[in-house]
């Protein structure tokens, strides 16, 4: 497991992430057994250290229980708490972790083909590539409303709803998806599996704050032959 870039989120929490995005899965269960940490720290290719600071931020989370000697114990609470928490796209297989290179933060007026959303005329807009562990799998382009403040693209983490916090201060609390098939877009890198002009799955989402009208609308095309859209109702 690495860092892709500087403004990556630590490698501890990227773990402890992959751990509480499994357990909102029912990838593992309450009471459920960790594997030992050494064969586990080998296994997402970190130091035992780095893994061992992970299994302490999902202690405190109280989504684990570390016994002395007998080892890591699932304790399946509420996972909203996790800032992938609404990312829905999985592997084949199941899971991984969403990672993103960024490509392009722009200010700019809205186009017409935008769908209304939020308070402004202008908005930051976000390009990103999309991986899940290290495979490829989507293009996104978000769109953040001015209302809320200004993008710094220096400071961009892997998790935007993680920067939105932290840095903006606000909350995403609730969102709307829709699924549906569109074409790769003209600007998707050269390194995306699917050219552009290619049919692939396609979801639109409007995402809301503390206001009445959504802040972000966010449009993701996503490589049916490596990931999958999952929503589960519990």
């Amino acid at each position: 497991m690495t860092n892709r870039n500087r403004n990556a989120l630590p490698v501890y929490l990227q773990i402890a992430e992959l751990i509480i995005r499994d357990i909102g899965a029912g990838r593992l269960i309450d009471g459920e057994r960790l594997p030992p940490e050494r064969e586990m720290a080998m296994g997402l290719n970190t130091s035992v250290g780095t893994l061992r600071k992970a299994l302490g931020a999902l202690t405190e989370k109280g989504l684990l229980e570390r016994i002395q000697g007998s080892g890591n114990y699932i304790r399946a609470g509420k996972t909203r708490n996790s800032i992938y928490g609404m990312f829905r796209l999985e592997l084949h297989e199941g899971g991984g972790l969403p990672r993103a290179d960024l490509l392009t933060v722009e200010r700019v007026a809205k186009p017409a083909d935008l769908p209304d959303f939020g308070y402004s005329d202008h908005g930051a807009r976000i390009r990103r590539l999309r991986y899940l562990n290290d495979t490829i799998i989507a293009v996104e382009e978000i769109w953040l409303d001015d209302s809320v403040g200004q993008v710094a693209k220096d400071t961009l983490s892997d998790s935007l709803y993680h920067y939105y916090q932290k840095q903006l201060g606000i909350w995403i609390t609730r969102a709307e998806d829709r699924v549906g098939i569109s074409e790769v877009p003209i600007w998707a890198p050269s390194v995306f599996t699917k050219r552009p002009g290619t049919p692939i799955g396609f979801v639109e989402r409007f995402s809301w704050a503390d206001k009445d009208l959504p802040i972000e609308y966010s449009r993701t095309w996503f490589d049916t032959d490596q990931a999958l859209y999952v929503q589960r109702l519990k």
